[in-house]
């Protein structure tokens, strides 16, 4: 009797332990940005890998403060942009390398698949791939005035009717739009700090052009849809959204560049669970999968056929924003290298406070 208790006892014991694990092991924990995971999508998903996903919703900020407070972990997947990979990798030591063998790279495009490489490898490996791109440039509503370069939203016939992000994208813009080429100074601090100085001295000079420093998109949407803001420093698909509302409002890239970003797949250092991150990877990468995601962010992804089924409305918009030339001139973002952002930090603080 006593032995036939002390193994059911054993046995209860182990199911109690392996209930948590085994609820683990079919969980993915995945940190992304908004509409990067619709609910369809996610489903499709569950019901054909038995994974469940817990979503967290976040930025770029974020997602490296939360990765960095828990040394890697709390998720099994991450998606920060690109250019926000190796610096806060060599920092923090927050990401693990991506094991390829287990991806399908053959559903990505090639050329955006070898260029994401390139930009989160260290030392040899790789730590992000490619999933959804697009750009920031202008929007303008073309009835009330008209704008081809970031500058323009500082001059005196639109005071009081244009935004900006008080944000880093903000001041690469008119680096690039003031003939110069931030990117190419990362790697000298003193010579892109004083960059930097000089693009704050000019934004600062800007603020009574600006009816505010937007930072959310439904702020900025509706300023430019009740004509409160004729122009602005926008996202792509924020301007096709609302060209889809009013023609007259136009997504333009810049005479100086469009600044071009990807969102990527990384797996944080200690995510507990990569065969859900890998199975999720190469889901989203389906062409089919990706249109769906597409549709959801309004941006194309790196799916390899997938805009063969984007929407049409979106693929005409997206035409006739990137004539082939706006698109060869798009300002791709490199890599971070430590330090730059606290420069930039310090020159946002000091617009900020300007009078």
């Amino acid at each position: 009797m006593k032995v036939k208790f002390a193994t059911l006892a054993a046995t209860l014991f182990t199911l109690g332990l392996a209930g948590p694990a085994a609820a683990q092991e079919k969980t993915l924990r995945l940190l992304t940005w908004a509409d990067y995971a619709p609910a369809a999508v996610v489903a499709q998903f569950e019901k054909e890998t038995g994974y469940k996903v817990e979503l967290t919703l976040s930025n770029n900020e974020e997602m490296i403060s939360k990765l960095r407070a828990t040394g890697g972990a709390g998720f099994d997947l991450a998606q920060p942009s690109q250019d926000r990979i190796t610096g806060p990798q060599q920092e923090f030591g927050i990401y693990k390398p991506m094991d390829l063998s287990k991806v399908k790279t053959d559903l990505f495009i090639p050329s955006m698949l070898d260029a994401t490489k390139g930009n989160t490898s260290l030392g040899g490996k790789v730590y992000g791939l490619p999933h959804i791109w697009g750009t920031d440039g202008l929007v303008v509503n073309t009835k009330l005035t008209q704008m081809a370069n970031y500058p323009d939203l500082c001059r005196a016939d639109v005071k009081g009717k244009t935004a900006v992000r008080l944000k880093r994208p903000t001041l690469l813009a008119f680096a690039f739009a003031a003939g110069k080429d931030p990117f190419a100074l990362y790697k000298d601090a003193k010579a892109y700090s004083a960059l930097m100085d000089e693009v704050g001295k000019t934004l600062a000079a800007c603020k009574p052009n600006l009816k505010f420093f937007w930072d959310n998109k439904d702020q900025l949407l509706n300023g430019m849809r009740t004509g409160e803001i004729v122009g602005a420093m926008m996202w792509d698909t924020g301007g096709w959204k609302l060209n889809s509302e009013k023609p007259e409002i136009q997504f333009i890239a810049p005479q100086s560049g469009a600044l071009g970003w990807i969102d990527t797949f990384a797996i944080p250092a200690k995510g507990r669970n990569d065969a859900a991150a890998y199975a999720w990877i190469n889901f989203n990468m389906r062409p089919e999968i990706a249109a769906k995601v597409a549709g959801s962010a309004g941006n194309f992804t790196a799916s390899r056929g997938a805009d063969q089924l984007m929407d049409a409305k979106l693929k005409a918009q997206f035409a006739a924003s990137f004539p082939e030339a706006a698109l060869k001139n798009v300002k791709w973002y490199p890599a971070v290298p430590a330090g730059i952002e606290d420069i930039e930090g310090r020159v946002l603080d000091r617009i900020k406070a300007a009078n």
